[in-house]
């Protein structure tokens, strides 16, 4: 089987993630990493033993031997990596949100197809064992008709002004960062656009959405009630109602946990158990199969399926006007 090589672009934490996925996949090689800020690739070539740590992103891109490259950089550069990366002949992995809007979404998809390269973003939630048995029980009709979804994501800590996730220059705010998880779960469960999208948001003092909330309907009447935030102190779970019964996951987005109810009574707790070191294996292992079999993306999440989510982001940043630097 052919070892694939990989090269990261940005050396954070996520970034780390990834590493530790790869290290416990067969026939695959993290080769090099790149980082523009001094001495970050240096430092996690040696945490992590990589032959190579390049100081600038085009002399990664440019390497021979690198056969794909995840992207791990914040939201505000992702569309020039990515092209970056295309215009270099590479495959590419690139951490959501795939880019800031649509518009930038539909240039890299025109480019990944002339460049005849493998093109997927990482949505890891999509890929994980417990959402995939969560589809094949959904299409069994266990719980019936599915009528809502409702799911949080939240988290809470003292992200200072420059902080990505406060930072508008860099794309910052919770429904970018968080809201994504629970948009693609209900974009899961109702596997179609939503027909009516309302939804609010409390701006900070940096001008990006701190909380944020979204009512989305679809074309049969069902609906799903979402929100995310940095600064509240909520439950990250999710509830798939029907008409026979609901299904709960604990921590939706790192789903390990299904809990079966019929009516109101618990009849079934389903386990899909992984560890951190492997929370980013299924991922790359799809994508990985995708390259090997001249696939240009994933079935998993294919590049219609990301050009919907990011499209009703869009719509949601347009109703509370909030745009990042060069958007119309």
């Amino acid at each position: 089987m052919k070892q694939i090589n990989f090269g990261v672009i940005g050396c954070g934490s996520i970034a780390q993630l990834f590493v530790k996925g790869v290290q416990r996949l067969a026939h695959c090689n993290l080769l090099a990493g790149a980082s523009c800020t001094a001495g970050r690739a240096e430092a996690f070539a040696k945490k992590f033993g990589i032959e190579r740590a390049y100081t600038n992103y085009e002399a990664l891109a440019s390497d021979p031997e690198i056969d794909a490259v995840y992207i791990a950089t914040t939201h505000n550069f992702h569309f020039e990596n990515i092209k970056l990366c295309l215009e270099k002949g590479k495959h590419v992995l690139c951490e959501k949100p795939f880019t800031v809007n649509a518009q930038q979404a539909k240039i890299l998809v025109a480019l990944a197809k002339k460049q005849q390269c493998f093109m997927m973003e990482c949505v890891w939630t999509r890929f994980l064992p417990a959402i995939k048995h969560l589809n094949v029980l959904l299409a069994q009709g266990v719980i019936g008709d599915v009528q809502t979804v409702k799911a949080n994501f939240s988290i809470s800590g003292d992200f200072s002004p420059e902080h990505r996730l406060r930072n508008k220059d860099l794309a910052g705010g919770a429904l970018l960062d968080l809201g994504i998880y629970p948009l693609t779960l209900a974009a899961l469960v109702f596997n179609e656009q939503p027909t009516k999208i309302k939804s609010s948001a409390v701006l900070g003092e940096t001008e990006v959405d701190e909380s944020s909330f979204y009512l989305l309907e679809y074309s049969q009447g069902q609906r799903a009630v979402l929100s995310s935030s940095f600064i509240d102190n909520a439950p990250t779970e999710a509830i798939i109602s029907g008409s026979k019964g609901y299904i709960r996951l604990p921590n939706f987005l790192a789903a390990q946990t299904l809990q079966l109810y019929i009516g109101n009574e618990a009849v079934q707790t389903l386990e899909f158990p992984f560890d951190e070191d492997e929370s980013f294996t299924f991922e790359i292992a799809d994508a990985m199969q995708c390259i090997r079999q001249g696939k240009s993306q994933s079935d998993t999440l294919p590049l219609a399926k990301t050009l919907a989510m990011i499209t009703t982001m869009d719509t949601i940043r347009a109703q509370w006007g909030l745009k990042y630097a060069n958007e119309s």
